[in-house]
């Protein structure tokens, strides 16, 4: 009977992965464009009105990627919770200590410090999310939200170096549609924007998979 059954487990584990690799897509692209839009806001130009938008972005952002998780690793349910929202508030304030922390250092110790302050905040964020969103998952799963925390702390540093200490661009050659001539310019903050996406994604992969093998 193990034998026969066996197919449908596989399949099962299958579907699973296919699932976690599906969500932690999702998750980084909002994670993305969250902190993306949030970051270029207050670094471009910090005024009261920008930095509440960023805020509200950043926001919202943290608790859609929060609504993707849970949805993924339990049944769906109502994220406007108290402690659904006391999550997401964890995430948006770890970002916001994150930059003032490497703006008040400044310089290379700035960005190093305000990395490690980051995958802190954000470890102890990815394991309260899994309290408040998993299924009663048994004890023999061990997570480890440390190398998740490491992996978008990373990130964001690179986010915030290619914003501090890149000066260059690159543009392609002018192409000329009808009467108009159009140049296409990449600045460094835009490179830092997709590797820190790539970043994201290898994180939220990592928490969703080994979850989702149990």
């Amino acid at each position: 009977m193990s034998v026969i059954r066996q197919p449908r487990a596989l399949g099962r584990t299958t579907r699973r992965r296919v699932m976690g690799t599906a969500a932690a897509l999702s998750t980084a692209v909002i994670e993305t464009i969250a902190v993306g839009c949030w970051f270029a806001l207050v670094v471009g130009s910090r005024t009261t009105s920008t930095a509440l938008a960023g805020l509200g972005l950043l926001f919202c952002g943290a608790l859609s990627r929060a609504g993707i998780f849970g949805v993924t690793v339990t049944q769906p349910g109502d994220v406007l919770q108290p402690r659904r929202l006391a999550v997401a508030l964890l995430f948006t304030t770890g970002w916001i200590v994150w930059l003032l922390v490497a703006e008040l250092v400044g310089g290379v110790a700035g960005v190093t410090l305000a990395a490690g302050l980051l995958a802190g905040i954000l470890s102890v964020q990815f394991a309260l999310e899994h309290r408040v969103f998993s299924r009663s998952s048994g004890p023999g799963i061990a997570e480890t939200p440390i190398v998740s925390g490491l992996l978008l702390a990373a990130g964001g540093s690179t986010l915030l170096a290619t914003a501090w200490f890149f000066d260059w661009g690159l543009s392609s050659p002018p192409l000329s549609v009808g009467v108009t001539t159009v140049v296409v310019l990449i600045e460094p903050l835009q490179i830092g924007v997709v590797v820190f996406g790539l970043f994201a994604f290898l994180a939220h992969y990592h928490r969703l998979r080994r979850f989702l093998d149990h």
